[in-house]
This record gives structure tokens, C-alpha cells and sequence, in this order.
């Protein structure tokens, strides 16, 4: 059984997101169901997946570079009665993989897991090929699809854990680097469809979702420091999403911002402003996120700062924003 402690929580962080997904929680949910399958496009090693393919052989399935196949294969082991979690780098498990997982996740609700790992920018200089700008527009607009995006290490158990309690299908999309960033330093309820407000006051609230929920506490203390108090709340499920929570923070907050490691199009912002626009709520929206363009490579803080997610660069945008109300 998993403990969560600060203990725990400091350890998960150096693992980052997929460590602490693939490197814990994963043996976590194998003693609990026996019938559980990981299948990986050639993705053992660099997922953190090497020691539970040495435990557990006979759970273990590496397809190699094939991720259409991988989605088949995770199917037909989920039609068995297998609990399957499914992964590769984000971009692949998610565009090449397209067309499978629509009609085998979407339309036949095959109970699989499909982690994307590498989601955002973190690829650094493997470039614009492994970089994931477009998931969640494409992943969200299939149906019965559950979408889950961590903010940090400890975010990930939970969600491996709850991902496998969940009957039906599950996109997760793991962020960010090693040395991740800790969100959570104490324990707290998790429930699939229930955002977390993290910052409770402000005339500001931020949505963030994924690494930026870091991003986005960083800026909030930093606008604090000017006067400007912000709300934060992790969106951590994407799909379905949290309409309550919107919805309150509209009645609270004189500005809404999203911030995403994503592309602004069809992402969390675009979540948000649906779901003010069908509930006829004028409350200005920011959305911050990756611009709609390839840009040079570089390394994560690079790539990060090309598109205007640091903190600093976070609160710059908020505060003009704020001041122009």
C-alpha cells in the first residue's frame, strides 16, 4: 500500500511524473489486480519501466516501434479482462495512434490507459517531432474518453491509482522534467472531475493544468507581492471537466486566466471559455499557453520561455491584463 508522506512526496519529485507513475504506483496496482498488462512501444527503459519489466515478465509487452499495434494489442488484452495501461511518448501514443484509439478507446470503450509521456515541450532538443502542443484538442473531442494531466509526481500515483479504479478508458498526460517541481506537500483527497483550488482568494483566478500549475502558484506569489491577489486551481481533469468550479470562480474573481503547456487552441483555455460562454458568463478570459507556431528547439526553460511560461513571464501577462480591466 502507497503511503503518502512528505517523505514519499520528496522522493516522487526527483523521480518527475513518469518516474513516480511507472517507477511506484504501477507495483502499487499490480498487487492489486493480477489481471494488470503494461504495453510499450518500444518505451521500457525511458519510461521508467525497466524494473517492473524485470519483476513482472509475464505483465510486460513491448510492441516496439509500432503504436497503432500497441493500442490493438491493448484492446484485445482489455477484452480479456486485463486491466492495460498503454504508453509511450505523448505525441506518438496520441497523433500516430489516432485513428486506434478513437475506435478502439472512444467507440468500443475498451478499458485502457493510455499514458503520453514527454506531453508539452520537456522533449528539449529531440524538436518540434516529439514536442506535444495538440493532445488534449485532439483526445477531447472523442467521446467517453476520460483525460487526466498531473501537476506533479505525487499528482501522478493518485491519478495511476484512480486511473485504474476508473472503468473505461483514460488518457494521462505526464509534464515536466526530473526534479519536478513539488505542488502537494502534505496528503489530499483526489477525485477524477474535482479540481483542487489552491490559492483560495484573489480577484484573479488561474486555471492551470500539468507543469504549469507550478508556473502558475510562482507567478501568483509574485503578483501578490505587487497587490494583486490570485487564485490558483489545478485542473487536473481535463474531460470531464470541473464546471462547478468555473463556474464559482466567475462569481469570485473579476479576470479568468489559463495557463497550459499546450497549444492555445483546444486545450484548457478552450475548455474554460466554452464553459463560461454555454453558462452566458462576461468575465474577460486570458489564455496563455504555447503559440501556434514550430519554433526553435532548445532545452525545457528555453522552450518554456519562447512561449511565455515562466513565472515571471506568467505574472507580466496577468498584471497587464489586470490593469487594463
Amino acid at each position: 500500500m502507497i503511503e503518502f508522506t512528505s517523505i514519499n512526496f520528496r522522493t516522487w519529485a526527483k523521480l518527475g511524473q513518469r518516474g513516480a507513475f511507472f517507477g511506484v504506483a504501477v507495483f502499487d496496482i499490480a498487487e492489486q489486480y493480477p489481471k494488470l498488462m503494461i504495453v510499450t512501444a518500444d518505451l521500457g527503459f525511458l519510461s521508467g519501466l525497466e524494473r517492473f519489466m524485470n519483476q513482472h515478465p509475464q505483465k510486460f509487452v513491448n510492441v516496439g516501434i509500432a503504436e497503432q499495434n500497441m493500442i490493438g494489442v491493448s484492446a484485445g488484452l482489455a477484452d480479456e479482462g486485463h486491466i492495460v495501461f498503454a504508453t509511450t511518448y505523448a505525441t506518438f501514443i496520441t497523433m500516430r495512434s489516432c485513428e486506434q484509439v478513437r475506435h478502439y478507446l472512444g467507440y468500443m470503450q475498451s478499458n485502457v490507459k493510455i499514458v503520453g509521456s514527454g506531453a508539452g515541450l520537456v522533449m528539449g532538443f529531440s524538436g518540434n517531432t516529439h514536442y506535444t502542443i495538440e493532445d488534449l484538442s485532439m483526445v477531447r473531442a472523442i467521446p467517453n474518453i476520460t483525460i487526466l494531466s498531473p501537476a506533479d509526481a505525487t499528482e501522478s500515483v493518485k491519478i495511476a491509482l484512480a486511473a485504474a479504479n476508473h472503468n473505461g478508458p483514460v488518457y494521462v498526460r505526464l509534464t515536466g522534467e526530473l526534479n519536478n517541481p513539488m505542488v502537494y506537500k502534505e496528503d489530499y483527497p483526489f477525485e477524477i472531475g474535482k479540481a483542487v483550488v489552491l490559492r483560495p482568494l484573489g480577484n484573479v483566478t488561474v486555471f492551470a493544468t500539468g507543469s504549469m500549475v507550478y508556473n502558475a502558484i510562482k507567478a501568483a506569489e509574485i503578483l501578490e507581492a505587487k497587490g494583486i491577489l490570485v487564485r490558483v486551481v489545478n485542473i487536473h481533469t481535463i474531460k470531464p471537466i470541473d464546471e462547478a468550479a468555473i463556474m464559482e470562480s466567475t462569481q469570485i474573481s473579476k479576470l479568468l486566466v489559463s495557463v497550459e503547456e499546450h497549444s492555445k487552441i483546444g486545450g484548457l483555455g478552450a475548455v474554460v471559455a466554452e464553459c463560461i460562454t454555454q453558462f452566458g458568463v462576461a468575465v474577460p478570459l486570458l489564455r496563455l499557453g504555447i503559440d501556434d507556431a514550430f519554433k526553435h528547439c532548445g532545452n525545457y526553460k528555453y522552450n518554456l520561455e519562447q512561449n511565455g511560461l515562466l513565472p515571471e513571464q506568467l505574472a507580466s501577462a496577468i498584471e497587464n491584463r489586470y490593469i487594463a480591466l
